[in-house]
């Protein structure tokens, strides 16, 4: 393996850190949750279980107890990957949304089954060392005593609260004065507390069965929404073979569909046919390639990918080199082309990734989707429920279209990448909706292909895509750069600096070729790398 470059490339607010065991995530109370973990003895999924559920009170404008989940564990041997995303309401089929044109992206007819409860329970049983009520702890604490809200968690809070106060429960719960909490003031959820502490010394049961299942399914059904008992009783997470592809060396891993993941692997393997490495990193042959090949990928994402069960061809016949090999004919390298796919949207989601001195690495994405989900909000629990039933779309046919029990497309993706030797090189991972898998492969590029540190890798400008020849670039990207994509017929917009958020929030654990961790947190973003 090639040594780690750590020149400081571009501007960077924040230092790499580096240890034997680390923890990175968006808000640095939360970080300190899983690093508590870690000194009392507990492993990286125990401290990735405590960010996870201080994040649901920390960060609820990007998760919250009623959020999806899923993750990729190295074991120190092996890779595992969990699917904890919820499926449909039995009662959803085409006819229950009949005369509409779209999905609702709010309110009750938005709720899938929330999974993130169990993949706390999941990853607890089957890789962790300490009891799930000492995780849910420093959780409880933040609820119960008030946390000081961070700038962004407290700027998103006000944007949703504006759109979301009418919504049954939500200012009960996120706005018990009227209004959205200002950066520095301290909160409180003490219903939420409660919740967590039920939830934990339950193991999960009472989420799915017992008391918090049946206040949960008394609301949504006083709102108008189909979701029953069954549907919360006969949730189930699933233990699945991530899907795959050869990079620079090593060997990038996403979970198969439902997710967009392997949309990042067909790009990847695009610019493999490309030879893409011949190419200094911040070249425009390098951006202009590489927005184009995310291009491609991102239609066929649009066309083919749903629910695993309900795909028409299988998901690893889009990733052969025969494929991708005539997909990447179809890029023209002197002109911006013009693929058919989605609009992206906005979206909703935490990040966490940590590692510790036995080996074992985590890599662990939850989300609302959209903001605070659905918006809303179940009385008395501080339990706010997604709204991933969004992702369906309500065209016969299609392999995404919205069935009983099935999972919708998600946007949510973990990463993890081994090197050469299938040895652990990275546990990476990047929020922001249809961002993650554009996310995803500006960091591998950057990472695997170029040698850059993590936190380089991190603070490097990022392009969005945004539909047709259209893409969203940073602030910070080199003038010449923006001069040479739109002489190549891209047509770029430049993000506002204010809203450099939406380039999404990276948190990456590389291991070091002598055994400890590089860590790095998203400078457009509260959070922290912690390590020791």
């Amino acid at each position: 393996m090639k040594d780690i470059d750590f020149n400081i490339a571009y501007p960077s607010y924040r230092p790499v850190m580096m240890g034997r065991n680390a923890v990175a995530t968006s808000q640095p109370l939360a970080a300190q949750a899983g690093m508590r973990m870690l000194m009392q003895g507990g492993n990286a999924v125990d401290a990735a279980l405590a960010t996870a559920m201080a994040l649901t009170v920390v960060e609820p404008t990007g998760c919250g107890m009623g959020s999806d989940a899923f993750a990729m564990v190295w074991d120190g041997k092996q890779l595992h990957a969990l699917n904890a995303s919820g499926r449909a309401p039995a009662a959803w089929n085409e006819a229950y949304f009949a005369g509409r044109s779209e999905m609702p992206m709010r309110g009750y007819d938005s709720i899938t089954v929330p999974g993130a409860v169990s993949a706390w329970v999941e990853l607890a049983h089957r890789f962790g060392s300490l009891p799930l009520t000492t995780l849910a702890q420093p959780a409880i604490d933040y609820a119960q005593q008030g946390f000081p809200v961070s700038p962004l968690v407290s700027l998103l809070w006000h944007k949703n609260l504006a759109l979301l106060k009418d919504q049954p429960g939500f200012s009960t719960c996120f706005a018990p004065d009227g209004r959205a909490p200002r950066a520095g003031e301290c909160f409180k959820n003490p219903d939420q507390a409660r919740s967590l502490s039920l939830i934990a010394e339950s193991n999960g049961e009472a989420f799915y069965r017992g008391e918090l299942a049946e206040k949960t399914i008394a609301f949504i059904k006083q709102c108008g929404g189909a979701m029953t008992l069954d549907d919360l009783n006969n949730h189930r997470t699933d233990w699945v073979q991530p899907l795959s592809r050869t990079f620079a060396g090593g060997t990038v891993h996403e979970l198969p569909p439902n997710g967009q993941g392997i949309a990042m692997l067909m790009a990847l393997g695009i610019l493999e046919q490309l030879d893409i490495g011949r190419y200094a990193p911040d070249s425009i042959e390098v951006l202009h390639l590489s927005i184009e090949a995310m291009k491609l990928a991102l239609a066929d994402l649009d066309n083919h990918i749903a629910d695993i069960d309900s795909m028409l061809l299988p998901a690893d016949s889009l990733l052969t080199d025969e494929y991708l090999r005539q997909r990447a004919a179809l890029i023209d390298p002197h002109k911006a082309g013009d693929f058919s796919y989605g609009a992206p949207r906005e979206g909703g989601t935490v990040y966490v990734t940590s590692a510790d001195s036995n080996g074992m690495m985590v890599s662990y994405i939850q989300s609302n989707y959209k903001g605070f989900g659905s918006g809303l909000v179940v009385p008395s629990t501080g339990i706010s429920l997604q709204n991933r039933g969004a992702g369906f779309v309500l065209k016969t046919g299609h392999p995404n279209c919205v069935a009983p029990n099935k999972r919708p497309l998600h946007t949510i993706i973990p990463a993890f990448a081994l090197d050469g030797s299938g040895q652990p090189l990275m546990s990476f991972g990047l929020t922001g909706g249809p961002m993650q898998a554009q996310g995803h492969l500006q960091i591998a590029l950057r990472v695997m292909q170029y040698k850059q540190n993590p936190q380089a890798a991190i603070d490097a400008p990022r392009w969005r895509i945004i539909g047709g020849r259209r893409v969203m670039v940073e602030h910070t990207l080199d003038r010449n750069l923006l001069t040479a994509l739109r002489a190549l017929g891209h047509q770029v917009e430049i993000e506002d600096v204010q809203l450099n958020h939406l380039f999404g929030g990276c948190q990456i654990i590389q291991r070091h070729p002598q055994g400890h961790y590089v860590a790095a947190s998203e400078s457009r973003k509260d959070g922290q790398a912690l390590v020791f």
